[in-house]
């Protein structure tokens, strides 16, 4: 937000420099981020003054030339300047650019203008044209200035330069109230009170409206509020015999020093009473009003509305608009209407001011995508008390600017005034609050200096009135805030001994499993991620997992990208890699923690998650070991890595069950899915231009902490030797692997300690429908070596359970 160092001292009586301001103001939490220097004019003519041309000869080697003698009122004898403009001549007053004036060229360039010699003769510096100061295009001749002038006037009072000092202010979403420049010189004003008390700084300077007067009562329009909770205040009033024209210099500098690009005297003034006041307000053509009457109430679902921006929009039902007794003429609080704004033909205008629902008028400006200074101020709630006032100040402002007189009386509608917010407020909370006994009188004082009224008073503490544009000043805690930012964070003293409690709370056993698969995956070089909740609908059509029906909407989203809650982690992870690949960072390896959102019958739901995301290498080059790439079996190694960590067992596997996978196994511990893991489908990563593989593990972690202990044990290592037995198997097409492993298993759980498939054969030299599993089993005893013939009975009951279930055969 720009705030006017000029526009700051109409209100305050300020007798400090700008950079103590900003720190004034910095301390008081309305933090100044940059102080930027305004002029009207690049370069505000320094260095350039009024100089009288005592004598004007012909130069002795140029027929264009003259050789001047030009007093510069500096108490020194006169400079010669040499001179080529046809109108030079003696007597005159003219503009003199001196020696180090930095002057600026058509193109925007900058030079200096130097000593020099022109065809032999010396100059001293420049007579200067309107184009080459800036002031025209005018290059015919040199500038002859009023003979009123004396040598040596600055030419910035001569022609009148406007300079400022803007403040950029970092400004938070909370301080609706400082979103003017009233509002900034009361936080100001309270902050100068209490660090400079010697001064008087209790005066506040506001904009009389002593001049509001109604010349004729010619043209009013009836105001209907169909409902008060929509515009809870809303006021109008009507001009007449305007001339629609570009604004006076003052107010057209006033606006640009704070980046505003002046339009013409009527919405220039409109401007300049919401960036000083905080009020916005809006100008209606009065002959584009039908019927000569006002209506504020919704819109019809469906209606289509042209905004000023040239834009045709369908209204919602809950956008407030103001109508005649026809059509919209404007989206409240938000935007204008094309054909109902102030153009150049306007001579009579319907002038409104009022205070709108925030929340209404934020759902309108999200829901349209529009921005502007007005729904900015609205959506964060003005000061309901003074769309009046504005009202009176504005209209004062129009017809001293534009002319005109006022056709009618102010409408003022305000059924049920907004109350100012009742808080008591206690001595002891202040002082146990900020580590600090701050006198009672001071902080009476600060409360005051901010407009906060004290209605009563006990020993214990204070009865307040806060004045309602303090939406964010609702609670005790919020007092007790305002009086230490105007008390000065600096100014609380911190003790030579600080005493500090550290409680160590119980953590949950989610908290301990999560750390446990943490350090595991970290330990394997992988990294957390979070990535964010809010997803887009355009993910919805890439993976079949995805139920439209199930999805979170965002009411008010803050943009299409962010509209929905996510149904899965996947896409987030995506984007990440995405980034990253795009800058040369190909190799990763993620986790994260995280939730999915749906809407089921019931409500909604949430599901946690843990998922892994490996891509790349494995590993980074070196001389002695060459890259090697992410593969699936690499991948399942880190995911049964993590399983054994948690301490689950008796995994079942099931071929993929997912749409996300282009090759992919599922997990399970009975009939619950623990994970499901594999490549990730070529045509996914397309839409993230991702153009090499990416490997992507899903956990349930509701379900692993089901099953799981946050007291993980390990047994000890057995000091028996495990016994390795492979077996290569012709079976049929359909048979699957799960199949195999669970008739295995049933063998001896207690002796047949693992399970794996390390090959899959399927070739015409098999017969056909065939395929060819090569699996290998470990045995183990805890308690004593295995025998050949414990071995030999176990295998060949493998053997024959194989064939008997399945028709397995050994090749």
């Amino acid at each position: 937000m720009q705030i006017s160092y000029n526009w700051l001292k109409q209100f305050i009586k300020l007798d400090i420099a700008p950079e103590e301001t900003a720190e004034i103001l910095t301390n008081l939490g309305l933090e100044v981020e940059g102080i930027n220097a305004y002029e009207s004019l690049k370069g505000g003519l320094k260095g350039v003054v009024v100089g009288h041309v005592i004598s004007c000869e012909q130069h002795p080697n140029a027929d264009k030339l003259r050789i001047t003698k030009v007093d510069l009122g500096n108490g020194e004898p006169p400079v010669q300047i040499v001179c080529g403009a046809p109108n030079v001549a003696a007597g005159q007053k003219v503009p003199v650019a001196t020696i180090g004036t930095v002057l600026t060229d058509k193109e925007g360039n900058d030079f200096v203008i130097k000593k020099g010699k022109i065809r032999g003769e010396e100059s001293f510096g420049m007579i200067c044209a309107e184009d080459e100061l800036g002031l025209g295009e005018g290059h015919d001749g040199i500038m002859i200035l009023d003979d009123k002038f004396k040598p040596g006037t600055p030419a910035a009072e001569v022609f009148e330069v406007y300079t400022d000092t803007v403040f950029e202010i970092g400004l938070t979403p909370n301080r609706a109230d400082a979103m003017s420049h009233w509002g900034v010189a009361r936080d100001l004003r309270a902050g100068l009170i209490q660090n400079k008390p010697q001064n008087t700084y209790s005066e506040l300077i506001t904009p009389s409206i002593s001049k509001f007067k109604v010349e004729k009562r010619t043209l009013k329009y009836d105001i209907i509020v169909e409902d008060s909770k929509l515009a809870p205040h809303y006021a109008g009033v009507t001009i007449s015999g305007i001339e629609v024209k570009p604004s006076p210099a003052w107010l057209q500098n006033s606006l640009k020093a704070i980046g505003i690009t002046p339009k013409n005297n009527i919405v220039d003034a409109t401007n300049y009473v919401l960036h000083e006041l905080g009020q916005p307000l809006h100008a209606f053509d009065a002959s584009r009003i039908k019927g000569n009457k006002i209506i504020v109430k919704n819109a019809t679902e469906g209606t289509k509305f042209t905004t000023l921006d040239g834009v045709e929009r369908t209204l919602h039902a809950e956008d407030i608009v103001i109508c005649d007794e026809n059509q919209p003429l404007c989206l409240a609080g938000v935007l204008g209407g094309l054909n109902s704004g102030v153009s150049e033909y306007t001579t009579a205008i319907f002038l409104e001011s009022a205070y709108f629902n925030p929340v209404s008028i934020r759902k309108t400006a999200k829901a349209h995508g529009i921005s502007t200074d007005a729904s900015f101020r609205f959506e964060r709630g003005i000061d309901p008390s003074i769309t009046t006032y504005a009202l009176k100040h504005a209209a004062i402002l129009i017809t001293d600017i534009a002319g005109g007189e006022i056709t009618s009386d102010i409408t003022d509608l305000y059924p049920k005034k907004i109350e100012d917010f009742s808080v008591f407020l206690n001595y002891s909370n202040v002082n146990k609050i900020l580590g600090e006994n701050i006198p009672n009188e001071t902080i009476k004082k600060i409360l005051v200096s901010l407009d906060i009224k004290v209605t009563n008073i006990t020993d214990k503490g204070l009865g307040l009135s806060i004045p309602p544009y303090r939406v964010d000043v609702q609670r005790e805690i919020d007092v007790i805030e305002e009086i230490l930012r105007v008390y000065g964070f600096n100014n609380i003293k911190v003790g030579s001994k600080i005493n500090a409690t550290i409680a160590y709370g119980s953590k949950t056993d989610d908290h301990k499993v999560q750390n446990i698969a943490a350090d595991q995956l970290v330990s394997q070089g992988f990294y957390e991620t979070m990535s964010n909740s809010l997803t887009t609908t355009a993910y919805s059509d890439l993976i079949a997992d995805i139920n439209k029906n199930q999805q979170v909407a965002i009411l008010n989203p803050l943009s299409q990208d962010l509209s929905i809650m996510r149904q899965t982690l996947l896409f987030g992870g995506l984007e990440s890699i995405a980034y990253n690949i795009n800058r040369k960072k190909a190799d990763l390896k993620y986790f994260e923690f995280g939730k999915t959102y749906a809407k089921t019958l019931s409500g909604y739901e949430e599901y946690k998650h843990l998922v892994l995301f490996a891509t790349g290498n494995s590993n980074g080059i070196n001389w002695n070991t060459p890259a090697t790439s992410v593969d699936f079996f690499l991948f399942k190694g880190y995911i049964d890595a993590l399983l054994l960590r948690l301490g689950l067992k008796n995994i079942e596997t099931r071929p993929n069950e997912s749409d996300v996978f282009s090759e992919g196994i599922t997990y399970y511990l009975g009939d619950r899915k623990v994970v499901a893991f594999g490549n990730v489908k070529k045509s996914i990563l397309k839409h993230f231009d991702i153009k090499q593989d990416v490997f992507y593990a899903d956990f349930n972690w509701n379900t692993i902490l089901n099953v799981v202990s946050s007291k993980i044990k390990f047994a000890e290592i057995s000091k028996y030797p495990v016994v390795k037995r492979d077996l290569a198997l012709l079976i049929k097409n359909e048979v699957s692997f799960a199949d195999v492993y669970k008739i295995v298993k049933q063998v001896d759980k207690n002796l047949i300690s693992d399970v794996s498939l390390f090959d899959v054969y399927q070739g015409d030299k098999l017969p056909e429908g065939t395929k060819s599993y090569a699996i290998s089993m470990k045995l183990q005893d805890k308690d004593k070596t295995l025998t050949d013939a414990q071995i030999d009975k176990i295998m060949s009951k493998i053997q024959n359970q194989l064939q008997t279930e399945v028709g397995a055969e050994l090749r």
